[in-house]
């Protein structure tokens, strides 16, 4: 079987490497029992791009499954405007541009090209603030540092994992109530 990542759990990733493995444990619960506020937010503003609701012209594409062989990626994107070569990842609210995200249009942007399209510009876009934010294309250094992000994940072991790095931010995971890694912080 040819396994694949998935795009959406790169910036998981990056905020805690275990957080897949229990997303992956939990995918196909309810996600009321682990979903906070703002996963809820996301979910609703996806909502109008995965209906293909956001527009009607015919130069946007919204919500189309991409897929790269080199990199053993799949996904979605939000939207992209085939007339302009844009690449735009939708978030509800943008108070921080997270390297996270910034990996998600890179792996975005590299499935594309692999299926025959031109990105020449990328935006993070803020809903609730109307945003957006030009991230620009990747240099060889950062492909190869995305490069790098990917092949560890390939190579995580959940099993060999002892604790968060930074504990603050096992209270801000969406998983807390379901890690058995989870550390107090307070």
């Amino acid at each position: 079987m040819y396994e694949l990542i998935q795009i959406s759990k790169i910036n998981d990733f990056l905020f805690c490497p275990y957080s897949i493995y229990i997303h992956a444990i939990y995918e196909n619960f309810n996600t009321d029992l682990y979903h906070e506020k703002y996963q809820k937010q996301g979910k609703i503003s996806h909502d109008n791009v995965d209906s293909q609701k956001y527009s009607s012209s015919k130069n946007i594409l919204q919500g189309q499954p991409i897929y790269s062989q080199k990199y053993k990626l799949i996904g979605k994107f939000d939207i992209y405007d085939k007339k302009n070569k844009y690449l735009i990842e939708r978030k509800y609210k943008v108070s921080k541009i997270h390297v996270g995200y910034i990996y998600q249009l890179y792996a975005e942007m590299l499935c594309l090209c692999e299926m025959g399209y031109e990105v020449k510009k990328m935006f993070i876009h803020s809903l609730s603030q109307n945003q957006r934010y030009e991230i620009d294309l990747p240099t060889r250094e950062q492909k190869q540092m995305f490069k790098d992000l990917i092949d560890s994940i390939w190579g995580f072991d959940p099993h060999q994992f002892k604790s968060p790095d930074n504990p603050i931010k096992c209270t801000k995971c969406i998983y807390n109530v379901l890690c058995d890694k989870y550390v107090d912080s307070s």
